[in-house]
């Protein structure tokens, strides 16, 4: 019994030599190959740092670019160490394409985003700072992810919305140009001058500086409505200056309005009561 106990003990050690002697010189050559291989590509990913620098690349784009390009170095080191350590790279390539279609048919919709991002950074439809109008929101731009865009509203919610559905959406970008168009609709009553009007709203709008002269400003009756007489008025501005001079201006008239007396005409109903 212990002899058959040293024979398999012996046996086990001759397995565990011969294992060593094949595969320890492999396994300590990958293993150097892939701490010389991560330093190398530290090396790299730092000198392609520079390099964006240099070339002043987009803020958005440089941290995809970035990982993307490690990643893709990090995994052809991968697969050169376990070439070097023998295994065979034929089966393990064929069963790495195997378990990524089943991964990509499970994440499709996570796929999908991935795309949309690398086409937003790729295209710039919009970057950063950028105040956009897409799938039924509104705000400015805060961040771009490869997965997902984040905005930021007016009144300060973020709002995450999926890189694939925006790329391939439609959408507004208000800051694309650097002048937009302000317009307004004011109606008078009907027994109010035009002219009068008029002279208001042209006072109102020349005093104020932020509005540009060129084009030249329009105010002309775009509507004889139910109630009122609409006057259609419209400036050009600097993009940055668009809701001060819309919602100040507003105001304005309102009170030269009433200090002037031009009636805003507002909806109003009659009930007659008859006693039977």
């Amino acid at each position: 019994m212990e002899e058959l106990n040293v024979n398999e003990l012996n046996k086990y050690s001759d397995l565990a030599l011969e294992f060593i002697m094949d595969y320890g010189p492999k396994l300590i050559g990958g293993i150097l190959t892939l701490l010389i291989g991560l330093w190398v590509i530290k090396r790299i990913m730092g000198g392609i740092r520079k390099v964006f620098d240099k070339r002043e690349i987009d803020d958005s784009l440089k941290p995809f670019l970035i990982s993307m390009i490690g990643a893709l170095l990090k995994i052809f080191l991968g697969i050169s160490v376990l070439g070097m350590i023998g295994i065979e790279m034929t089966s393990f390539i064929a069963i790495l394409g195997a378990a990524g279609l089943a991964v990509g048919m499970a994440l499709s919709g996570t796929l999908q985003n991935f795309a949309g991002g690398v086409i937003i950074l790729i295209l710039k439809p919009f970057k950063v700072g950028d105040f956009i109008e897409a799938q039924g929101y509104s705000g400015s731009i805060s961040a771009i992810e490869i997965f997902n865009t984040f905005l930021k509203t007016p009144d300060n919610k973020t709002i995450i919305i999926p890189n694939g559905p925006l790329a391939t959406g439609s959408l507004i970008n208000y800051s694309t140009e650097p002048k937009r168009r302000v317009d307004w609709t004011f109606g008078i009553g009907y027994g109010d001058s035009v002219q009068k009007a008029r002279e208001i709203l042209q006072d109102i709008l020349n005093a104020d500086e932020r509005i540009h002269k060129d084009p030249a400003i329009f105010i002309q009756v775009s509507a004889l409505a139910d109630s009122s007489v609409n006057l259609a008025t419209r400036v050009w501005v600097d993009a940055a200056n668009y809701w001060p001079v819309y919602m100040e201006t507003m105001e304005k008239v309102y009170n030269a309005f009433n200090e002037k007396g031009i009636n805003i005409p507002f909806p109003q109903m009659d009930v007659h009561v008859h006693n039977s």
